[in-house]
C-alpha cells in the first residue's frame, strides 16, 4: 500500500486525503482497516471528523510528507505577531 507520492502506507498513520483529480482536500484523520497490497479503496479514515472516510492511498499523504511540502514552500510556519 502506498501513499500518491510513494510512500508506505500503513495503519495508524495520520493522513489527508484529496481529491482523485485534484489538490482539493476531502478527508483527514488516522488510517485504519487498511489491508496491504491495494492502493484503491482499501481501509477508512478515522472520525477526526463528523464521520469515517474511505481510503484510497493514491488520493492520500502522510502529515508528515505534507509537514515537509508545506515547509520546503515556505508555508511550514504560522504568521508571527506584532
Amino acid at each position: 500500500m502506498h501513499y500518491r507520492n510513494g510512500r508506505e502506507a500503513k495503519n495508524g498513520d495520520k493522513v489527508v486525503q484529496f481529491q482523485m483529480d485534484g489538490p482539493v482536500l476531502t478527508a483527514v484523520g488516522v488510517l485504519y482497516d487498511a489491508t496491504p497490497g491495494n492502493d484503491y479503496c482499501n481501509g477508512n479514515i478515522a472520525p477526526t471528523q463528523p464521520q469515517p472516510t474511505g481510503a484510497c492511498m493514491c488520493d492520500c499523504l502522510h502529515v508528515d510528507d505534507l509537514a515537509a511540502i508545506l515547509k520546503e514552500k515556505g508555508l511550514g510556519k504560522g504568521a508571527t505577531g506584532k
